[in-house]
């Protein structure tokens, strides 16, 4: 058990991890206001009050890119049950974009820089008069503060403290969240975890084990995910260690692989193709899960009677499991117990502080991207 709802199995390598635990207690001993962003001490930039009129509205509009979108798509469709509002994600350059331009939303506009090109066009594109606006960007003289001004905008500033990709627990990922309906405290997880020795123990225990594997030149870590909500997710942890990682000529290259339909692509490769691959499992129980009807199966299939989806994808993983650990492939297992506010949190802190944790010991910038800088001034001389 990781903590009360996640039940976790880690990786089967036994690693003294003391040196790992010193980084922690230094990185929580900083307090950073990333650090801060995972507990219930942060002090968010916006006026609760400001958002009353905001809340009452159903259709809303995230446009971002990157850091400033994913972690917010992540909890949207982690928690869409418990949501009864529509949001749309604008988070690529899409020619030819439908969009309802009859309908009028509520858009939230999200960059740091607020000069991001992409973020920029599709603004430009999509707001339309009718429309209310808020802009989260840096209080700085950038292109979203002008055009916020312009439009007569409500504007949230941006932490200049926090990069986009460790922005989920601040204004970035909450301020969407409290219009989604979500009680955005639950989240904040990190003053019970660094109580929870059990807990600290798994993380640097998971560091070490990481560290581990890309001494042994495995630098792909593989997600097994057999639940569909937690897709995007797991984008955002795709961003957050490809672009906190992959510096000087190191880094992991995280790739998510969608059970049980990769079970007949990948799958065969994983068992029994190159090995410098390790793997996370990632399992959510569902209470609510389609039945298998009786009556249509046939006779040689009767082991799925009284069965429901839930129950098989939980058996495929337990297979795929048994199989992983008899070929001795690594990997650890999260299974989640219940789908709500905290346990996110959990683990967006669990995977930010490892995440940073792993920067550290690797001796990287884990808060910098400087080769991104390239193709965007590429980029901007072959349109001028």
């Amino acid at each position: 058990m990781l903590t009360p709802r996640i039940n976790f199995t880690n990786f089967k390598i036994k690693i003294n991890n003391l040196h790992i635990k010193k980084e922690l207690k230094n990185l929580l001993q900083q307090n950073s206001e990333i650090i801060k962003s995972l507990g219930l001490n942060y002090s968010y930039s916006y006026n609760k009050t400001k958002l009353k009129k905001f809340k009452r509205k159903k259709f809303f509009r995230i446009i971002g890119i990157g850091g400033s979108i994913l972690g917010t798509k992540a909890i949207y469709y982690f928690l869409k049950k418990k949501i009864n509002k529509k949001f749309l994600f604008i988070d690529n350059l899409i020619p030819n974009l439908r969009h309802d331009t009859k309908k009028s939303y509520t858009n939230i506009i999200v960059s740091k820089s607020g000069n991001t090109i992409e973020t920029i066009i599709n603004s430009n594109i999509l707001i339309k008069k009718k429309d209310e606006n808020i802009f989260i960007t840096e209080n700085k003289n950038n292109y979203l503060n002008v055009l916020a001004q312009k439009l007569k905008s409500e504007v949230i500033h941006h932490n200049n403290f926090i990069g986009g990709r460790y922005s989920v627990l601040s204004e970035v990922g909450m301020l969407p969240a409290e219009l989604m309906g979500l009680k955005i405290n639950k989240f904040k997880q990190l003053n019970s975890l660094i109580k929870n020795k059990y807990f600290l123990n798994k993380l640097t225990s998971n560091v070490c084990s990481i560290l581990h594997f890309i001494k042994k030149k495995k630098f792909n870590s593989i997600i097994i995910n057999y639940d569909e909500k937690s897709e995007n997710f797991f984008k955002w942890y795709q961003q957050l260690v490809a672009e906190s990682l992959g510096k000087k000529n190191k880094g992991l290259l995280p790739i998510i692989s969608n059970m049980p339909k990769d079970n007949h692509s990948v799958m065969q490769l994983y068992l029994d193709g190159f090995k410098n691959n390790f793997f996370t499992f990632f399992y959510v129980k569902e209470n609510e899960s389609e039945k298998i009807n009786n009556f249509k199966l046939l006779s040689q299939y009767n082991y799925l009677k009284n069965k429901n989806l839930n129950n098989i994808i939980y058996a495929q993983k337990k297979a795929t499991e048994k199989i992983f650990n008899k070929k001795k492939i690594p990997f650890r297992s999260f299974e989640i117990k219940r789908r709500d506010e905290n346990v996110l949190g959990e683990l967006f802190s669990f995977f930010i502080l490892e995440t940073i944790l792993l920067g550290r010991v690797m001796k990287l910038n884990p808060f910098d991207q400087p080769e991104v800088e390239l193709i965007k001034k590429e980029t901007k001389k072959i349109l001028v």
